[in-house]
């Protein structure tokens, strides 16, 4: 098996990862831990695992003219990436949440044409949009599209968040090409709890750990183990492979497994729309991560 298809298996499992997640950390937020209080044990916990993991993996030093580059990571990909999505998402519909949320392929496709200076080729943008297609249609079809309170405000930070996991995409890129993951990934982590505890303390010192129940428990591990520590490494490996572009289109198949995971669960059913938004989106996702053959730097 080669590292192309690998990395692309990794891209699918987060895909898979974070198309249940929302499922499993409804039950926590906010009845139990409230959104900013939940994000600071998230970043704390997997600040430690990959302090400890890295500890045995690597010893490779990071040069000091990187951490800028270090520090702006954790900023675009930890925490202004978390924070704006929660706070965001608390003003408008999760529905409208996660139909801006999937134009960050199309916003990774402009942004490494201007940053990396990289050609759109005709298939791969092709495929960008047949994904967003299938998407959106996935997302909306049968529900009604109900706003919060100040739920322009909110699309906004979910549109900003988008944009910042973009550059975070870019930006960590150029690390995967010069380090072992483990060596720089503790730094984002580190650097990024260090920016999201100032908004999460009040929230996490309100939290009473002692009445909360034993299932609560294991949803909180596996958000923070499973949906944060494991799909943060699963998408660095397949950044070493596959261009930010290819990452980022993976995003269109998350309300795919969402919706699978629901009908699993009895709680949604298969119809035509769906297996056609299907189609659409594995039809998009083939055309975006299939290789160029002129080896070209095209995206």
């Amino acid at each position: 098996m080669s590292k192309r298809t690998l990395a692309l298996i990794a891209a699918t499992l987060v895909s898979m990862i974070y198309g249940v997640t929302f499922t499993v950390a409804k039950d926590v937020m906010p009845a139990y831990v409230k959104p900013f209080g939940f994000i600071a044990v998230r970043v704390g916990i997997s600040t430690l695992l990959f302090w400890l993991v890295g500890f045995f993996v690597t010893k490779e030093k990071i040069d000091r003219a990187d951490f800028p580059r270090i520090i702006a990571a954790a900023f675009f990909g930890v925490a202004f990436n978390m924070l704006t999505f929660f706070e965001g998402l608390s003003q408008t519909s999760p529905i409208m949440a996660s139909v801006l949320m999937v134009t960050t392929p199309i916003i990774v496709l402009v942004l490494s044409a201007i940053i990396m200076k990289e050609k759109i080729v005709g298939k791969k943008g092709l495929g960008i949009v047949l994904g967003l297609v299938g998407t959106v249609v996935l997302i909306l079809y049968g529900k009604s599209v109900s706003v919060g309170e100040n739920a322009l405000w909110g699309n906004f930070l979910v549109f900003v968040n988008a944009v910042s996991y973009g550059l975070y995409l870019i930006l960590v890129k150029k690390l995967m090409d010069k380090y072992n993951a483990f060596a720089f990934v503790k730094w984002i982590y580190l650097f990024g709890f260090i920016m999201v505890l100032p908004f999460g303390w009040e929230q996490l010192e309100a939290v009473n750990w002692a009445i909360m129940p034993t299932n609560i428990y294991i949803k909180v591990g596996f958000v923070v183990v499973i949906s944060t520590f494991l799909t943060y490494l699963l998408n660095l490996l397949s950044m070493k492979e596959l261009k930010p572009t290819i990452v980022a289109v993976f995003m269109y198949l998350q309300p795919f497994f969402a919706t699978l995971f629901a009908i699993g669960l009895g709680k949604d059913h298969l119809d035509t729309v769906k297996v056609l938004s299907a189609v659409l989106i594995f039809a998009g996702v083939y055309l975006v991560t299939r290789p160029v053959k002129n080896g070209s730097q095209n995206i």
